[in-house]
């Protein structure tokens, strides 16, 4: 649910200095060059690179920046610290690099489980925990996360490895797991300055992302075996009754909408069509893209919900993040989405494609859009909920009741609007 950017900015492999000064001199010369024409090679943000295929492919070299636009590991948040004696003795012998000592960093971008950089000698490493307090029962749950990444990454290359498990809350505190480190880019609120140098990147990221959805919900869970992840029978009426108790554990005040739009959603529920894996957070910032290109998934971010179920459940709550962000109704908390600007897919562009390479019928996609909008709702009041109890002091969420007012209103007036 956290949306968190678990890896960092691709760096280059060490090169000799002849070619590291090669690489310099090519690219200063093309900066030199404002009338070059043809398209722009792929950002690279610690120092220049020299990419003889890339070059080929593009008709020109690679773009070369000589600033680090961001960084997405920072120093832990204070209450979040995590005993790195005790973890580096726990690891011994059980990952690479350990022997060496550990060295921690924060992934500071989520909002509920919480991911730490772990440098273990020559390797890195991502450690992924449950939010800080108590939790909602089976919500943050990091062992079966684990297990689903584990069963999911052979059929699946864009989901994570994972290397260990740890399932005793005496070493930090909580259950734990250890997950391979990947690089890319990961897209919130900005565009890094060479993508955007790169022409019609809106649409091709629109359609790497929507084309990796349709290969997830491609996946043959009889041959796979991962039809064991789930309960496919029943899943809507699962998500409907099981979000309204969410809800009803977690809320702080009334809200009559709420009670309205859950009722609606118990009463027109659609029939299904054939089950899917489903991943259940799945949106812009939980892809990760590669650096080569902006059209090819990196990696796909955030399993913890991933279940058996309705396919176009992921591709409503996908909408909301896509297409509802910065809907008018929910005013000053609305987001300005970068898929909302010029040359991103729009939403009827969105479900045409997914429709055309998938062959399922859209027709009811209103309903899975309010659901995906209930859903995000309860999952704000959740962190919420956390915050006004005094679980976390993080100011981030200080305002998150009334975005989940906003939010419950927006569904409320489609669910008026479809009827």
């Amino acid at each position: 649910m956290d949306g968190s950017g678990y890896w960092s900015l691709s760096k280059p492999n060490k090169r000799s200095f002849n070619e590291q000064a090669f690489s310099v001199l090519v690219c200063a010369l093309v900066a030199c060059q404002d009338f070059m024409t043809g398209p722009v090679m792929p950002w690279y943000e610690w120092t220049p690179v020299l990419d003889i295929k890339s070059a080929l492919r593009y008709g020109c070299v690679p773009m070369a920046s000589s600033t680090v636009e961001y960084s997405d590991v920072a120093a832990v948040r204070t209450g979040e610290e995590l005993d790195g004696a005790r973890l580096a003795e726990y690891l011994r012998g059980k990952i690479e690099g350990a022997d060496s000592g550990i060295k921690i960093q924060q992934f500071p971008s989520g909002h509920s489980n919480l991911t730490y950089l772990l440098e273990a000698g020559a390797r890195e490493y991502v450690l992924r925990r449950g939010p800080l307090g108590p939790v909602a029962p089976k919500a943050h749950d990091m062992a079966r996360e684990y297990q689903v990444l584990r069963a999911i990454h052979p059929h699946f290359s864009e989901a994570p490895n994972v290397f260990h498990l740890c399932d005793d809350p005496a070493v930090i505190g909580v259950v734990f797991y250890i997950m391979e480190r990947r690089r890319g880019i990961i897209l919130r609120d900005r565009i890094p300055r060479q993508m955007k140098r790169l022409p019609d990147h809106p649409r091709l990221v629109s359609e790497a992302f929507i084309d990796c959805m349709v290969r997830l919900h491609g996946i043959d869970l009889q041959s796979s075996g991962l039809l064991a992840l789930g309960k496919p029978q029943g899943f809507l009426e699962r998500q409907v009754r099981g979000w309204g108790d969410r809800w009803q554990r977690s809320k702080t005040e009334d809200l009559p909408e709420m009670e309205f739009v859950i009722r609606w959603l118990d009463e027109t529920l659609p029939s299904s069509p054939p089950p899917t894996l489903v991943h259940n957070d799945y949106k812009l910032d939980n892809v990760m893209l590669a650096t080569e290109l902006p059209n090819r998934i990196e990696a796909v971010l955030d399993w913890e919900m991933a279940t058996i179920g309705d396919p176009l459940a992921d591709v409503g709550l996908t909408l909301c993040y896509w297409s509802w962000a910065a809907a008018p109704e929910l005013g000053s908390y609305g987001v300005k989405a970068l898929t909302a600007k010029p040359g991103w897919y729009s939403r009827d562009e969105f479900i045409t494609r997914y429709a055309q390479r998938t062959g399922r019928d859209l027709t009811r996609i209103a309903y899975y859009e309010v659901l995906g909008i209930f859903k995000l709702a309860v999952i704000l009041q959740q962190i919420y909920y956390r915050f006004h109890r005094g679980q976390t002091s993080d100011a981030r969420f200080r305002d998150f009741d009334s975005r989940v007012k906003e939010l419950v209103k927006l569904a409320a007036s489609l669910v008026e609007r479809n009827g």
